[in-house]
């Protein structure tokens, strides 16, 4: 079998095929890890499931325009109890990867298959308001099959064991946001939706649940869209928003460092004076979970919001540091460093990367006289032994000379 390069995986993260693969040997080899040591024991006669959804729920991608539609229940939790089986901001520095992994696999995956363009027909179901319910919601379902096998993804929350549903029936009386509800009645496009709901601080992952369910656009042209393509779309839409504002903001004037770490994910976030431009680096160390080897990726965004590659890290990282420049009302050079562990073994989503490095831009490490000076100090606090200054995107951003140099 040929040796498929680091850097491929790194960058594909199990959903781009880009090893021509048909499945990901990664994930083949994690599941079975994970299931061993879980010890999963499920009783696969069980057809009825019944439970409070958290809630939580996923578009499928595979087969598209015909997807799955997914409800996960966890069986016999009722009301509150339930909330912790989805609840990323709570789970955020209190619970460990373990933790998540348990709470995750506790779930029934209820399956239906949908076309996307039939959305709106599942409104009378109450399927679609569920899952973006502010409270958890009392849902039954009637499986055909149940197979006891976890499901891990680079994007989107792992599932538990999962089975085809006959039926899924919403039990309770959905609580919507006011805002949010509103849209749903509204004409309004997606894209102006999603902004609306963000500037009135509708929780973000509702905004993303909310697209995904086919609950926001032009009602003749909403859709279910795929929970991964949702996640990405809501951080290039809202992004896009903060960065069309922070380019006429003035620039920062003083280098800072901010730092936060959590699940083995150590980011380090440097800001310095200069029109907008970011870089994204990913340092893997060797067993960490895409990597059998110390593995470094590099991404280079422009003035102009280009980038060399669609990364959902870096999107997801890239809004953080946009809100916190928002708040201040600056923009500046971004470098974001995410130095991933052994401590990562399990893809649990890229939630974590938005939230961690939105706690990173409330905790500043110091002020520094200059951008060398700035990139040492990271340097010597890298758990790699690296040098960052030998790094393509580094390089080229401390000998590039900006068009003022050429007027002194």
């Amino acid at each position: 079998m040929h040796k498929i390069p680091a850097e491929l995986c790194i960058k594909c993260k199990s959903h781009k095929n880009l090893c021509g693969l048909p499945y990901c040997p990664i994930m083949e080899r994690f599941r079975g890890m994970v299931s061993s040591l879980q010890k999963i024991e499920i009783d696969t006669s069980f057809k009825l499931v019944e439970g409070s959804t958290p809630p939580s729920g996923i578009v499928g991608e595979k087969g598209y325009p015909k997807v799955s539609l997914i409800v996960n229940i966890p069986p016999s939790v009722y009301g509150e109890d339930a909330r912790k089986y989805e609840n990323v901001k709570e789970w955020w520095g209190r619970i460990n990867l373990g933790d998540i992994i348990k709470l995750r696999s506790s779930l029934i995956s209820s399956i239906t298959t949908v076309k996307v363009e039939k959305a709106t027909e599942y409104y009378d179901t109450e399927i679609p308001l569920a899952i973006i319910s502010d409270n958890p919601i009392v849902t039954e379902a009637k499986l055909k099959t149940l197979e006891a096998k976890l499901k891990f993804d680079g994007v989107i929350l792992p599932r538990g064991p999962s089975g085809i549903a006959e039926q899924i029936k919403v039990l309770d009386n959905p609580k919507v946001p006011t805002k949010l509800d509103k849209l749903i009645f509204d004409d309004a496009k997606s894209t102006e939706a999603i902004l609306e709901l963000y500037r009135y601080n509708v929780d973000y992952y509702k905004i993303i649940h909310a697209l995904s369910f086919g609950l926001l656009g032009r009602k003749k042209n909403r859709r279910f869209v795929p929970t991964r393509w949702a996640i990405t779309a809501v951080d290039s839409i809202v992004g896009k928003f903060l960065y069309n504002k922070i380019i006429n903001y003035n620039e920062i004037n003083e280098i800072e460092v901010y730092h936060s770490s959590y699940l083995g994910n150590y980011f380090y976030v440097i800001l310095y004076p200069s029109k907008f431009n970011s870089t994204w680096i990913e340092i893997w160390h060797p067993l960490s979970l895409w990597s059998q080897e110390l593995t470094i990726s590099e991404l280079k965004e422009n003035f102009w919001g280009e980038y060399e590659y669609l990364d959902g890290g870096y999107m997801a990282a890239r809004l953080a540091v946009l809100e916190h420049l928002e708040q201040i009302k600056r923009q500046s050079g971004i470098i974001i460093i995410r130095e991933i562990t052994e401590e990562y073994f399990a893809p649990v989503g890229n939630w974590h990367i938005r939230e961690t490095v939105r706690n990173a831009m409330k905790n500043r490490l110091g002020k520094y006289d200059n951008l060398n000076l700035a990139i040492s100090e990271v340097n010597k606090k890298l758990k790699a032994k690296i040098n960052l200054f030998e790094l393509r995107t580094i390089n080229s951003l401390i000998n590039q000379k900006s068009i003022y140099d050429f007027f002194k």
